[in-house]
């Protein structure tokens, strides 16, 4: 018997054609929407599903992933899994895409941090008034990164960030040593860092520990004049906290590609916050993120069919 796939991705034609060279022998169908799933499932009775969250959380057919006629293995296109909720591990396993898009996300992260830094509205807004003004700028070097959350990105951050000749400090579950991160701390330490750290990139994946985590004591806690970053999951951040803190000027800015509600309504007050970026959740997002993050579903695939261990199986626990 073939090994039998469902590829669940808005666009699945391309990701489909991929996995079909690497694997010729396998029954593949394709689903690209979230209310058709459950009854493929239930048809196809696939062994396993390749499935991206493409249109938000709120709708995303978990509980018929997880369900009866779920599959015996989960495959993530992107790395959070927190929009599947908590599952059986002796009945279904998650693996996940994590370290795909670090990369990428890194240099999103200090996108942002140079937009702030160099003063580029303030250079585009004299631009557009034909104002040769002299600006100072604010240089990287020396200055401190706060990291929450050393993993795949947080990791490729830290490496970015030494090149930059900056001090890199950063929380994890469980703080060890790590290379190009000059002290690693426990989650539980997050306020005490605050106040040193002139930029904050939040890259946790959403647990239950970590919902927000980034909350009033910890804005209150932070340097003024200090950038955050979000390229972590909506709710990490609280929402009401961020909003405060850039509306009272205690942040100098924020990028935020990340939100609770994705697509983000247009009365959302995200869209009127001062030195402000807003993205929709695209800082993983690049020309040939689809294709890497199939190319492990591949090699996770020839894996599967030899009966080895799969690579990034995700503990419901700990969300990854």
């Amino acid at each position: 018997m073939p090994v039998k796939i469902i590829v669940h991705a808005q666009n699945p034609e391309a990701l489909i054609e991929q996995l079909s060279k690497a694997h010729p022998d396998i029954d593949v169908t394709a689903c690209s929407t979230y209310t058709d799933l459950p009854a493929l499932l239930e048809v196809a009775q696939p062994d396993a599903v390749y499935s991206i969250r493409f249109d938000g959380t709120a709708t995303f057919p978990a509980k018929a992933l997880l369900g009866p006629h779920g599959p015996a293995w989960i495959a993530v296109g992107g790395s959070g899994v927190d929009h599947l909720g908590k599952w059986d591990t002796a009945q279904t396993t998650v693996t996940n895409a994590a370290g795909v898009a670090a990369e990428m996300m890194a240099e999103y992260v200090f996108g942002s941090f140079l937009h702030f830094s160099l003063g580029i509205p303030g250079l585009q807004e004299d631009k557009m008034r034909r104002v040769w003004s002299a600006r100072r700028m604010t240089p990287l070097f020396g200055k401190t990164v706060l990291i929450a959350g050393l993993g795949h990105t947080g990791r490729a951050v830290a490496k970015r960030a030494k090149a930059f000749g900056m001090t890199v400090i950063g929380t994890r579950a469980r703080p060890a040593p790590m290379t190009d991160v000059d002290a690693v701390h426990g989650a539980g330490d997050l306020v005490a860092l605050c106040g040193q750290a002139d930029f904050i990139v939040v890259s946790a994946p959403l647990l239950d520990s970590t919902r927000n985590l980034f909350g009033r004591a910890v804005f209150d806690a932070i340097k003024p004049g200090a950038v955050l970053v979000d390229v972590s999951r909506g709710g990490v951040v609280n929402a009401a906290a961020i909003c405060a803190a850039m509306n009272d000027g205690i942040l100098k800015g924020a990028a935020l590609d990340v939100f609770e509600t994705e697509p983000l309504p247009a009365d959302s007050p995200y869209w009127d916050l001062p030195n402000t970026l807003v993205s929709p959740h695209c800082s993983s997002v690049f020309d040939a993120w689809d294709a890497a993050s199939m190319a492990l579903f591949c090699e996770n695939v020839t894996r599967w069919k030899m009966g080895e261990d799969l690579r990034n199986v995700v503990d419901p626990e700990r969300g990854y």
